[in-house]
């Protein structure tokens, strides 16, 4: 199977407006394997939190793809991704910063994700996190 043959589909009902930073559903192939990514918090690896609400989400992406990239796969082989924030509406407030982290980091890649407020993190500092599920190539 190839790298292309990998990736998963964005599915969109017919007569529905085509969301704007991601995707309604995501098909994935028949055959390939799938990579769980567990949440990953936007710290350096030092593990120390940077201040600012977007650069503690650029970094939740960063590590996100460290684990992807461990996986020899690409953003365009994220499927689903569910992001945990502290504060919404810090989220809301950042959002050209955020739609800018993501870009560098995952580029035009829009899978199928829900954004939760939630009251706490584990790690104290925490104010994002951010789980993903990937397709992956078989070793």
């Amino acid at each position: 199977m190839s790298e292309e043959t990998l990736r998963p589909k964005s599915v969109e009902p017919p007569g529905w407006p085509r969301p704007t930073g991601y995707s309604n559903g995501m098909r994935v192939p028949s055959g390939a394997d799938l990579l769980f990514v567990a949440g990953q918090v936007g710290w350096d690896k030092e593990e120390k939190f940077p201040s600012s609400f977007v650069e503690q989400f650029r970094l939740a992406l960063e590590n996100v793809m460290a684990v992807v990239g461990a996986a020899e796969a690409q953003p365009e082989s994220i499927a689903s991704m569910t992001i945990y924030v502290t504060n919404k509406k810090a989220y809301l407030e950042n959002l050209k910063g955020v739609g800018s982290a993501w870009r560098d980091v995952l580029g035009r890649v829009y899978p199928a994700m829900a954004l939760v407020e939630v009251s706490a993190l584990v790690e104290d500092d925490a104010m994002v996190e951010i789980q993903a599920i990937a397709v992956v190539k078989e070793r």
